[in-house]
């Protein structure tokens, strides 16, 4: 063999060495492109401090004779079991037990989908989204691509689905948002008096046209990422999930930063839910002398898993890693409940104020904690129950009574319409309400349960609850579930055999409200195996029942 041919060869064989070694670690390659390439796209600053609007220095009218102030906190991905007032969870959350027990407790609510952006929709319109049109979750370039490919692997029984045509077809990222014309919490409050003011996460679209300051807001405080704390900070304890693609894309992707009314990005001041906190703390002191709507959104406790370590390190007994680091991040969020509430009492504003707390939607099985849900079966992205029930507690002191209970089924669509109510603002005329008023069943002064259905739609997937009967079914795969909540409320005995006529009502019920909604905003790009029974982390079987979710 001639030299310029053994040069050759051994040419092409280190090639194929080295591309089969790009190939062993082409996902870790991809990461570190995603991670480059979030942090070369956006400069966050330094900490600054927030300089917060000014309400009047004395007030016009005593606390008592004005309107009530809102606060509403809401979680993020909170299981129901996630709260030691329903007897389980990993620790006691006192503060936000202490909150259910001092108002009334909603103990049959629903979440308006089982996914955050479209709950939160209709959190802020009292719409559906598949009347508004923002019926999916939108999805940062490229996340879709990047999760195809790592759960796509081989190794799973169920493979994510990926629509390459819907892709090219969807506005971009920063276009999918809630339309402008969409009547928002803020904006039907601001003619009655209120300053308003968001703090945390919104998730209703990223361009100017969609954020919190163009939908009704006086101030906002923007998650701009998705850290808790800087990776690598002394002050914060990491819980990774490696079976969990959308996990890694986060760790790689997310960044440490917030913004305040648009501006810059700047890093948070320490633990973000406690910044958060600390915030909507200063939004009360400067508020005191004026009604005001606070919409504390927080991140928590969403994943990447992140603790800060004096909450981890007060909870040592808890033996396993990434459930005590889940269990820290519920720790600061129930403080974070506690200290807004004693800051209300501070100031003499707690007996005038209407706070309400609820979660976007239940607790995630890619977690790979198997309790966050219990009693209930399923997770988010899933209409079983462990998807859609949520906590909702509502306090007003001297209207409702404490320590008072309704289980009567109600929906994240009833708050608008409720908190309208309560601040004496009318409702848009022009539009239709699809939540109800459920202020008069939190007073006690109707007690009667209303006779109404409650939809969910995601793409191909739909359900419906009417009369303690609960019908979910979906394409893929082609099943109907059908359950009598009011005897099975956990979801143990599929009644859609046994009960043909019972599927063929509340599927002519569902098709009669599907024909008054509209088409989605934008598509949905992929579809994600669910597990009903299991975590991600937990291997499939063919007997295992799964869904899929469009997204």
């Amino acid at each position: 063999m001639k030299k310029w041919q053994i040069y050759s060869l051994a040419a092409v064989v280190i090639l194929a060495a080295l591309a089969g070694t790009a190939y062993s670690f082409r996902k870790d390659i991809i990461l570190y492109a995603v991670a480059t390439r979030a942090r070369d796209a956006t400069y966050v600053a330094p900490n600054r401090d927030i300089v917060w609007q000014q309400g009047p220095a004395e007030a016009e009218v005593p606390a008592d004779k004005r309107s009530p102030n809102i606060v509403l906190i809401l979680a993020d991905d909170l299981g129901f079991n996630d709260i030691s007032l329903y007897g389980g969870g990993l620790i006691e959350t006192p503060n936000i037990d202490a909150l259910a027990r001092s108002g009334v407790n909603f103990s049959t609510a629903y979440a308006g989908t089982a996914a955050c952006a479209p709950s939160r929709a209709m959190i802020m319109t009292g719409r559906y989204g598949t009347r508004t049109g923002f019926e999916f979750t939108p999805t940062p370039p490229g996340m879709t691509r990047i999760v195809d490919l790592f759960y796509n692997d081989g190794t799973r029984l169920h493979e994510m689905k990926f629509d390459k045509e819907g892709v090219e077809k969807a506005p971009p990222f920063r276009e999918q948002g809630l339309p402008g014309s969409e009547i928002t919490l803020a904006e039907a409050l601001k003619p009655q008096g209120y300053h308003t003011v968001h703090i945390g996460k919104w998730h209703l679209g990223n361009s100017p046209e969609f954020l919190p300051n163009a939908q009704g807001f006086d101030e906002s405080v923007m998650l701009e990422s998705g850290l808790f704390l800087p990776e690598d900070s002394p002050d914060v304890v990491n819980a990774k999930l490696p079976f969990d693609p959308f996990d890694q894309f986060l760790w790689a992707r997310m960044q440490y930063a917030t913004s305040y009314n648009g501006g810059e990005w700047f890093e948070p001041r320490g633990y973000l839910t406690d910044f958060y906190t600390d915030e909507a703390i200063k939004v009360i002191e400067q508020n005191r002398n004026r009604p005001f709507f606070l919409y504390l959104a927080h991140w928590a406790v969403h994943t990447p898993l992140q603790a800060a370590k004096a909450d981890y390190d007060a909870l040592s007994h808890i033996e396993d890693h990434t459930e005590r680091v889940y269990a820290a991040m519920i720790r600061a969020l129930d403080r974070s409940v506690g200290r807004v509430m004693e800051a209300l009492k501070e100031n003499g504003l707690d007996e005038n104020t209407i706070v309400i707390f609820s979660s976007d939607n239940g607790g995630p099985g890619y977690l790979g904690i198997p309790d966050v849900n219990k009693p209930f079966r399923g997770w988010k992205l899933t209409y079983f129950e462990g998807g859609i029930r949520v906590p909702l507690f509502v306090r007003w002191p001297g209207r409702i009574e404490a320590g008072s209970e309704r289980d009567m089924p109600v929906a994240h669509l009833d708050l608008f319409p409720t908190i309208v109510a309560a601040a004496g603002a009318p409702l848009p005329a022009d539009r239709v309400i699809d939540g109800i008023n459920i202020l008069p069943f939190a007073k006690g002064e109707e007690m009667e349960e209303p006779n109404r259905p409650i939809f969910w739609r995601d793409g191909y997937y739909h359900a419906v609850r009417l009369d303690g009967w609960k019908m979910q079914f979906s394409e893929r795969p082609g099943k109907v579930w059908l359950y009598n909540l009011k005897e099975d409320p956990t979801e143990q005995n599929n009644l859609a055999d046994t009960h043909p006529e019972k599927v063929a009502e509340l599927k002519a019920l569902v098709e009669a409200h599907n024909a008054t909604q509209r088409d989605p905003l934008f598509p949905a790009v992929a579809e994600m195996p669910v597990l009903i029974d299991k975590t991600l982390k937990e291997e499939a079987t063919e007997e295992d029942e799964y869904i899929y979710w469009p997204g």
